[in-house]
């Protein structure tokens, strides 16, 4: 009867929208078959599945780098491949940043130590030559940049379906300013990317995005021998 009068007298409670969309996520994995597990604060979740039978797992939550804002998705997968493939992929506008920012730190003769709030991205600009090659479009290359150990890597990787769904992002599709990775490493797959907009298909999206480049990893980089 309480809540009955509390209500009347300061109209209906906004809806949740936070609670409909974990329901919204929740359904979409079930249909894609994957496992969901929503957090303690109702905002962020996990995601898990498997492709060609190697497990992965996705997650939104709070942004664990000081270059993404607000909150990321980040996602692995044990993709059992090639362990010395070292491939990284990061969208263009951020490994100009990190860069400058890396020039900046070298050149700064007062700073004689290293900062250890410096984020390991930094570091694999400085390990890895940036690759290309002319098979993947002009609008690739404008928005990604491609490091590797080897440039064969990269091309046993990068097959023109992915290339094609990193740039098909839906709209409101994010800028090409926010921040993006998909890395290779170690025989694992990794996704950190700032969940902007914050939205059902730019989720769905970045699933995809994932689950093919796990895909086309196996593919291209696989050291199981058929039977």
């Amino acid at each position: 009867m309480f809540e009955r009068l509390k209500k009347a007298l300061t109209g209906a409670a906004p809806a949740d929208t936070t609670h409909s969309r974990g329901d919204a996520v929740s359904e979409w994995a079930g249909m894609q078959g994957f496992a969901y597990t929503g957090s303690g604060d109702g905002k962020g979740f996990a995601l898990q599945g498997q492709v060609s039978g190697r497990p992965w797992k996705l997650e939104r939550g709070a942004a664990s780098r000081q270059y993404i804002r607000g909150e990321e998705i980040r996602a692995r997968a044990e993709l059992k491949v090639n362990e010395d493939v070292s491939v990284l992929i990061m969208n263009r506008p951020m490994k100009d940043v990190l860069e400058k920012r890396a020039y900046a730190m070298y050149t700064d003769t007062l700073q004689t130590t290293a900062d250890p709030n410096l984020p390991e991205e930094m570091r694999w600009l400085a390990m890895y030559a940036e690759v290309g090659w002319s098979s993947l479009p002009d609008p690739f290359w404008a928005r990604y940049a491609v490091m590797a150990d080897q440039r064969e890597h990269a091309l046993a990787w990068i097959d023109p379906n992915l290339a094609s769904l990193m740039l098909a992002w839906p709209e409101p599709a994010p800028q090409a300013e926010v921040p993006f990775i998909l890395m290779l490493m170690r025989g694992k797959l990794y996704l950190r990317m700032q969940y902007t907009p914050a939205d059902m298909p730019t989720l769905e999206h970045a699933a995809t995005v994932f689950t093919s480049a796990c895909e086309a990893a196996i593919a291209g980089l696989s050291t199981d021998i058929p039977l």
